[in-house]
C-alpha cells in the first residue's frame, strides 16, 4: 500500500530507548519528518505484534536490542497537502523500551542515531507528539526510581 495519499492509515510503532538520562533519537531519511530527529521506528507489518515490531524497528535504525515495556501513548499523524487531502495517516503506538545491549549505529530509515539529554531535546524542534510521549517516558522513569 502506498504510503502518500494512502486509502487507509497505517500503524506505526516507536521505542523510546532511554538510559543513563538521555534518550535516542534518529534523523529520517524519508518523509514525512525526512531530514527531522524523531522516535526510532517504524510500520507495523501483517503478522507481527506492536511490541515486536517497536524492538525489531529499534535494532535496525540504531542497532541497539531493546525490551518494549510500558506504553506510553497513541497519536494520532495526519498530514494534508495545501488543498486539504490526507497525504500521510498514521496511528503511532509509542512504547518505553529498555535496552539489551550493543552499540549504537545508525541503519534502516536512519542517516543517524545519537543519544540526547532530555534538556537539549527543546532545540531540535521536535514535532509536538515526539516531545510529549519522550517527556512522558522520562517522568515515568523518574517516578519508578523515587519509590
Amino acid at each position: 500500500m502506498k504510503r502518500e495519499y494512502p486509502e487507509l492509515p497505517f500503524v506505526g510503532v516507536g521505542a523510546i530507548i532511554i538510559e543513563d538520562e538521555r534518550v535516542v533519537l534518529v534523523k529520517r531519511t524519508h518523509a514525512p519528518l525526512q531530514g527531522e530527529w524523531s522516535i526510532p521506528g517504524g510500520i507495523l507489518e501483517l503478522g507481527e505484534t506492536v511490541r515486536e515490531a517497536a524492538a525489531r524497528e529499534a535494532m535496525e535504525e540504531t542497532g541497539l536490542k531493546v525490551e518494549p515495556s510500558d506504553l506510553l501513548g497513541v497519536f494520532d499523524r495526519v498530514v494534508k497537502d495545501d488543498a486539504g487531502c490526507v497525504l500521510y495517516h498514521y496511528v503511532l503506538i509509542d512504547f518505553l523500551c529498555r535496552t539489551g545491549g550493543r552499540t549504537l549505529r545508525a541503519g534502516g530509515d536512519a542517516a543517524e542515531a545519537r543519544w540526547f539529554k532530555f534538556e537539549d531535546l527543546a532545540a531540535l524542534g521536535l514535532a509536538a507528539d515526539t516531545a510529549e510521549v519522550i517527556r512522558r517516558g522520562f517522568e515515568l522513569l523518574r517516578h519508578r526510581s523515587q519509590r
